[in-house]
């Protein structure tokens, strides 16, 4: 069982846990997902990011 490390969105600590013990905010992977040349999702991503006018150079 692969065991990885978490990041709270409010306080910024780093734990196990799905929820902070600290301040009992959720937590978030703080690492990006792998890159993949085959992406299954990426029409749909660059789809957004047209519409919402977010475009990164």
């Amino acid at each position: 069982m692969k065991v990885r490390i978490k990041k709270c969105k409010k306080c910024g600590r780093y734990t196990l846990r799905d929820v902070c013990p600290e301040c009992g905010e959720k937590t978030i992977m703080p690492i990006p997902p792998k890159f993949s040349l085959e992406d299954p999702y990426g029409k749909y991503r660059r789809r957004l990011r047209k519409e919402l006018g977010f475009f990164y150079r």
